[in-house]
This record gives C-alpha cells, sequence and structure tokens, in this order.
C-alpha cells in the first residue's frame, strides 16, 4: 500500500506512522519550576543525537510543565525507563495539574541533581543530567510552526546504580529498556544480541 500524508488516507483504523518508527526510547523527563514544583513526564519522542558533545533531545506535542520548566531554569533530567518501571511510568503521563508532582502520584523518589537543579527518578537504573542547549518549534514544508516543542540538552552528569553494571558494562539484559511501538504497545530491549560492524 502507499498513502499521501498530506491526505492522510491511509485507509486503516490507526495512522502507522508511529508504528513504523519504532521501537522508540522513553526519555522521562524530570524538571524543577521556577516556583520549585517538581515534573516528571515521558516522552517517546527522544534520543540521543550526539556523542561529542554528549546531546539528548526531546519533543513535545504542545507547550507542557516540562518545557515551560525548562524554558524557565534551563534544567532537566532524562530517567532511564526500563520494562520493572513501566507501570510508574504510565502513571506519569497523567495530564495533572500545573504544579502537582508526579513523583508523589506515581510513588517515585525525587532525587536532587548533583550539577543541575531538576530531580531524577531514584528508582531508576540511570539518569542523565542535562542543562538545555536549545529549544524551538520545528516548521512544516510551507514554513509553518508546527505545535511541538523540540528540547535539545547537554549532558553533564550521568548516575547509574550498581547492580546494573556487568563486566564492566551497563547491562540490558538487567535492565530492560522500556520503549514505545505504535498505538497502545510497548516493548522491552532485553532480549539481546550482537553484530560486529564490517571494516569494507
Amino acid at each position: 500500500m502507499f498513502y499521501d500524508t498530506t491526505s492522510n488516507s491511509h485507509g486503516l483504523p490507526h495512522d502507522p506512522f508511529k508504528a513504523i518508527v519504532s521501537p522508540r526510547p522513553i526519555g522521562w523527563i524530570g524538571t524543577r519550576s521556577a516556583e520549585g514544583a517538581l515534573n516528571l513526564a515521558p516522552y517517546s519522542f527522544f534520543n540521543a543525537i550526539s556523542d561529542r558533545p554528549k546531546l539528548v533531545m526531546f519533543s513535545s506535542s504542545g507547550y507542557k510543565d516540562s518545557v515551560r520548566n525548562i524554558e524557565a531554569t534551563g534544567e532537566f533530567t532524562a530517567s532511564f525507563a526500563s520494562r520493572d518501571l513501566a507501570a510508574a511510568i504510565n502513571k506519569t503521563s497523567i495530564p495533572a495539574p500545573h504544579g502537582e508532582s508526579e513523583f508523589e502520584i506515581a510513588g517515585l523518589t525525587p532525587v536532587d541533581g548533583a550539577l543541575v537543579g531538576a530531580p531524577f527518578v531514584g528508582e531508576a537504573y540511570a539518569a542523565l543530567e542535562c542543562r538545555m542547549t536549545e529549544m524551538f518549534q520545528p516548521k512544516d514544508l510551507d514554513g509553518a510552526l508546527s505545535d511541538n516543542y523540540v528540547v535539545i540538552g547537554q549532558v553533564v552528569g550521568i548516575h547509574i546504580r550498581e547492580d546494573a553494571i556487568r563486566d564492566g558494562r551497563f547491562d540490558m539484559a538487567t535492565v530492560k529498556p522500556l520503549a514505545r511501538l505504535g498505538y497502545m504497545d510497548y516493548c522491552d530491549g532485553g532480549d539481546v544480541f550482537q553484530m560486529t560492524r564490517p571494516t569494507r
């Protein structure tokens, strides 16, 4: 099949776009407002985009508390989303009133960053401390701004739990990273295999 995305004439019960671009890691973004309120929210438009310097990005559909807080403070964390915390991650997606802490709603422990003022999830296997480098609304082909806000941050500190390290590596079989598929589907990355990159 083929469909033109300008008309969205796929004829299916649901748009398959996000199912095709999958699995997508989940950015579990922790922020603190200028007034000190804690916020935690999962974003499936999330990824690492550079290793030197270490940069991550997430995209928010709409101007949500995460974006508002980062715009005010310039700081955020990204806690590692794992299969064992899936229920808690889902709870933090609730549209909570402004100023209400999703850490509290999900029964999670907020831990202050060592280098940033934003909190991360104490129960997470790992967390990235980030400082914003860019925030913008991407444009479509006609130059119109989308309703999405892209946040790029440089990773300035990394926390890793000791039980997540095996043979000197952050062990995927142990941490089972949670990923978003299309629709209401998720998967974990605990079923690991290796391939060596060819030299020519």
